[in-house]
């Protein structure tokens, strides 16, 4: 009998987090699909694994069975697809590397020109991912390294070291009735549409909220993207506001959209993310260096207004 492992990865997750929901969220999917995934599975097994109450997902005993050995089995699984992975990129002399929207912001040239120094023989190939993966392609094993934003789910699982904090703005239609202030108290816009990511992506979508600084409100959502350029349509189009980095303004500048400072919630941090096992890896422990050795070094001049990379910040 041949299982697919997807389906596999879909029943340990819910196995572990005993939750279709919170699996769902672990996984980027939605819940309806993950369900049809684990009834496509017990199809195909023969076996029913769950038992499902409103208290949540209990395994059965041929559930249980299976809870036992499957993690092993894809773990060895994903360790013999990294190493083969990994063997190619070093046979190729490439570093695949993820990364979301404008990645370490002007700090992200230098980190591939001091890389390549390093390394001259090497090439660096820069992946741009959905935001419905925050973890810009490590969760899927795509990428070797990633630039990503904290907080993201299942960050607790990877290295992940903090290069740069920047203030969170908000991103208003130029005609929008906040449009004209210098700075907005977020509780000013608590009462806003807001252009969202996928609701999969739990803590992420939450962040990009500011969920934490609502006191229990939830938030009305105007449009869901997953994309930069349908973000900046639909904030353009009057959809919602967004929260946004502050970088954001230099690098996703557009005639109809503002950016102004917010005031009342934690700025955002971007780090550089890897597997434990890309540890081991000499090009990643290069690449992860070089990240550092620019954020210690302070060496971009930012523009007037931007962050600065500096190790008081990377707390």
């Amino acid at each position: 009998m041949d299982v697919d492992t997807r389906l596999l990865r879909y029943f340990v997750a819910v196995a572990e987090e005993g939750s279709i929901t919170r699996a769902a969220e672990r996984l980027y999917v939605s819940q309806p699909a993950l369900t049809k995934q684990i009834k496509h599975l017990e199809a195909q097994l023969g076996a029913r694994l769950f038992t499902r109450s409103k208290a949540g997902t209990t395994l059965t005993e041929p559930g249980r069975v299976l809870a036992e050995r499957a993690p092993r089995l894809l773990a060895d699984l994903g360790r013999a697809l990294q190493e083969v992975k990994a063997a190619v990129g070093r046979e190729e002399r490439v570093l695949r590397v993820g990364y979301l929207a404008s990645a370490a912001n002007e700090s992200t040239r230098p980190i591939v020109e001091e890389f390549t120094r390093r390394r001259p023989d090497w090439r660096v190939a820069m992946r741009q991912a959905a935001w419905s993966d925050p973890t810009a392609g490590l969760a899927a094993g795509d990428v070797d390294v990633a630039l990503v934003r904290l907080p993201f789910p299942g960050q607790e699982h990877l290295r992940v070291d903090v290069l740069l904090t920047e203030p969170r703005w908000v991103a208003l239609p130029v005609d929008h009735r906040l449009a004209g202030r210098e700075t907005i108290a977020f509780e000013e816009l608590l009462d806003e549409p807001f252009v969202a990511a996928p609701a999969e992506t739990g803590a992420w979508r939450d962040f990009w909220l500011a969920a934490d600084a609502r006191g229990g409100r939830p938030a009305r959502i105007g449009a869901v993207v997953d994309q930069p350029d349908d973000w900046l349509s639909a904030i353009d189009q009057g959809q919602g506001i967004a929260l946004a980095p502050e970088s954001a303004a230099r690098f996703y500048g557009r005639p109809g959209i503002v950016y102004r400072p917010v005031t009342g919630i934690e700025p955002t941090r971007v780090g550089v993310a890897r597997t434990p096992a890309a540890d081991t890896d000499p090009a990643v422990r290069d690449f992860v260096r070089c990240c550092t050795h620019i954020r210690d070094a302070d060496t971009v001049s930012p523009t007037p207004g931007s962050s600065r990379w500096t190790s008081r910040w990377a707390r």
